[in-house]
């Protein structure tokens, strides 16, 4: 579903403030794979969602989603395929209109607009069931104002946002970061129920550690813009954050000075 071929990315070349941000990755995802990445500050973890998403294009190499070559595409047209969301609960909704009117203008993403009116009785019922799942009581709350919603409830809404026309490629750019741990807990168990229901191709920044073992089928970690390990199977399934660390050190020589994903 996610072919990446040898792409590069260098920020401000060829002067002192250059920044060799991804340097030679390659990456394949197959369908319905979910994947964690970690690494520290500066590792090209988010430059890589970035590249992905078409924030801005790569220097060179080729990146492929569901055999189609969108490595020149801009943004908005590479957005089709994707599904995002970001590490701030306040970005991917508009906080003046209500819950169904953001899941309806997510449902019709792509979509020709035209005069009909808004949203049907039996989309509303529709948006209660999927809400209903977050078990969070927005169901009840259909035509509340997300800005009046927690970061918690929000980010969950965006989720299902992101998810609702189940894209090719789901993209998470640390979405628990800015929540405290209990919601945190929440949102990533809703991450893997949305996930796993729909079979999606997820990739899945963050920094906890732990985080990063316990979700998905496959890690990789990053480190100075290359992918330093790739772990899958049963050798993620056993993995504990004592072995990522040892293995990080074999990987990069070095040993991992990041107190934030240490201590996560």
């Amino acid at each position: 579903m996610l072919r990446v071929e040898n792409i590069y990315k260098t920020f401000n070349p060829n002067t002192v403030n250059e920044k060799k941000a991804l340097d030679d990755v390659s990456l394949r995802l197959n369908e319905g794979d979910f994947v964690t990445v970690i690494g520290g500050n500066g590792a090209g973890k988010s430059t890589l969602l970035n590249a992905l998403a078409g924030v801005w294009l790569v220097d060179s190499g080729r990146i492929y989603i569901d055999n189609i070559n969108v490595t020149r595409l801009p943004e908005h047209k590479r957005a089709k395929y994707l599904g995002r969301v970001f590490q701030d609960p306040m970005m991917g909704t508009a906080a003046t209109m209500g819950i169904d009117e953001n899941l309806a203008l997510a449902a019709r993403r792509g979509k020709f607009r035209s005069l009909m009116p808004g949203i049907t009785a039996k989309e509303k019922a529709h948006y209660k069931e999927l809400l209903a799942e977050l078990d969070l009581g927005l169901e009840t709350r259909l035509t509340s104002k997300v800005g009046l919603l927690s970061g918690g409830q929000r980010q969950a809404l965006t989720l299902l946002m992101a998810s609702l026309k189940k894209p090719k490629l789901l993209l998470l750019d640390e979405h628990t970061a800015a929540l405290d741990p209990k919601t945190a807990v929440k949102v990533l168990e809703t991450t893997e129920r949305i996930v796993q229901k729909d079979n999606l191709t997820t990739l899945m920044i963050t920094h906890n550690m732990k985080d990063a073992i316990a979700h998905g089928n496959r890690l990789i970690m990053m480190n100075n813009g290359r992918i330093i390990l790739d772990i899958s199977g049963e050798e993620k399934k056993k993995l504990t954050v004592e072995d990522l660390l040892e293995k990080f050190a074999v990987a990069s020589g070095k040993e991992l000075d990041n107190d934030r994903m240490m201590l996560g």
